[in-house]
């Protein structure tokens, strides 16, 4: 069986302004409510992640896992980091096969619902001084759930909004989900910060850090309620449409009744390569928002509030360019962006983290936006790149697949990588070389990989 499906080429680039204009067809949505109702949730999910995040490299490590020493505990806060990323490929498993067999938002309203109470759940446990062994169990499986839903939520938002895309535009579309990470780290640092200002770091370490997780629970029923406003991807729906009664989806092979083993036996080489080509900016977005906020002040001496305002800036630049690069690609085309973003990222990896030995406020954010902005010209595209990669049978597996994998070997385990690399090498720089060697690794899989633009959207 050949690797890439038989495509044809429907769309072509239609030039205008960076807006979400469009007319729906029958029974269906606007393209913009749409893309609002994608960002929204991604936005919540993301948001619930990065407060967690966030509460590892502040107060989780010595909260649940007590050591004398602040290296190991810091390593076990980490590990529960990196054990939502182990438990992704499972989300990706189940979500993948309800939106490839059941419909796509039925799984992001699902994905959505667990997340919410999950990250709920996290913000009333006890701690270890309160529960014992109990505390660090519980956080684990609350962890593991919320990489669950996260294993479903990327692919099946990208998809959404871009299988209701008008025609020469759809790297736009799929683009604005893609902000959520990006918004979801900033929100939570917008609730994170006063709070923390308010009660000072003992108030934060004793009580305070449970209220970001808990007013998740106000933002999870908005998201679920804009969710379920809106209708089903269109190109799923004519799919539905002419399928016998009682099949949930168009006629599949019987291996397609398992969506991820096809996607395995029949498209081996665009997984892997598709995984390639984004784990070097899952890795610039992690270690960043991630690994860099406790890092900085524990073994640099930097203040707290100048690390996450330095990242919370650095993500604006990255929203602000993100969706004119997405328009800019529907134009261009997909991997001349890419390739320009992972070359630039090899190129400044380096010098980004090595600002952090100046200590210097003004020094780091402008690397960091620079760093930043560069992962915004190379992940842009990369929804709608990595969606167009697979056939819409396998449309939500595939990509969902491709980014998740990235994520977690570019991302879930970057904290846990950089601690102890630090651990060995005290310099920063340490993290440049590790970054670039991984943006490398991107830069060569965009390179094997073709350009998708135009290609047929509804095969």
């Amino acid at each position: 069986m050949p690797e890439s499906p038989s495509r044809t080429v429907t769309e072509a680039a239609a030039p205008g302004p960076v807006s979400l204009p469009a007319s729906p067809s029958a029974g269906s949505s606007k393209p913009s409510r749409v893309a609002a109702a994608s960002l929204i949730g991604t936005t919540i999910e993301y948001y619930d992640f990065a407060v967690y995040g966030t509460a590892s490299a502040l107060v989780l490590g010595p909260a649940f896992f007590p050591s004398g020493n602040p290296t190991v505990s810091s390593l076990a806060a980490f590990l529960t980091f990196a054990a939502a990323f182990v438990s992704r490929p499972l989300g990706v498993v189940l979500f993948g096969t309800i939106g490839d067999r059941l419909g796509r938002r039925r799984a992001l309203v699902a994905s959505l619902l667990l997340m919410g109470l999950a990250t709920v759940g996290v913000g009333l446990l006890p701690t270890y001084e309160t529960a014992g062994l109990l505390a660090p169990v519980l956080l684990v499986t609350l962890r593991l759930l919320q990489g669950v839903s996260m294993g479903g939520e990327w692919g099946g938002a990208v998809l959404l909004a871009a299988e209701h895309a008008p025609p020469g535009r759809r790297a736009l579309y799929a683009a604005v989900p893609n902000v959520g990470p990006s918004l979801g780290f900033l929100l939570s640092s917008a609730v994170i910060l006063p709070t923390l200002n308010l009660v000072g770091r003992d108030g934060f370490t004793d009580w305070a850090w449970r209220v970001p997780f808990l007013l998740s629970a106000v933002l999870v029923m908005v998201g679920l309620w804009v969710r379920s406003t809106v209708s089903e991807s269109p190109v799923f729906r004519d799919r539905s449409s002419a399928t016998p009664a009682g099949s949930p989806v168009s006629p599949l092979t019987p291996v397609s009744r398992f969506p991820i083993g096809t996607l395995v036996a029949r498209y081996p080489g665009r997984l892997l390569l598709g995984t390639g080509a984004a784990v070097g900016g899952s890795a610039v977005y992690y270690l960043t928002i991630v690994y860099s906020l406790s890092y900085g002040p524990k073994s640099l001496g930097i203040p707290q509030n100048t690390m996450l305002t330095a990242a919370s800036v650095g993500a604006a630049a990255g929203i602000a360019i993100t969706l004119p690069v997405a328009r800019l690609a529907d134009r261009v085309g997909r991997r001349p962006l890419m390739l320009a973003g992972a070359v630039g990222s090899v190129v400044w990896a380096v010098p980004m983290y090595g600002s952090l030995s100046t200590g210097n406020a003004f020094v780091i954010t402008g690397a960091y936006t620079v760093g930043l902005g560069l992962l915004a010209v190379m992940f842009s595209p990369v929804a709608a790149f990595l969606a167009e990669l697979f056939p819409a049978k396998l449309r939500y597996t595939g990509a969902s697949a491709a980014f998740i994998l990235a994520n977690t070997l570019g991302g879930g385990f970057a904290p846990l990588v950089a601690t102890w690399l630090n651990s060995q090498w005290s310099s920063p720089l340490v993290l440049g070389f590790y970054t670039g060697g991984l943006c490398l690794v991107s830069l060569a899989c965009l390179w094997a990989l073709p350009e998708t633009r135009g290609d047929d959207f509804t095969a």
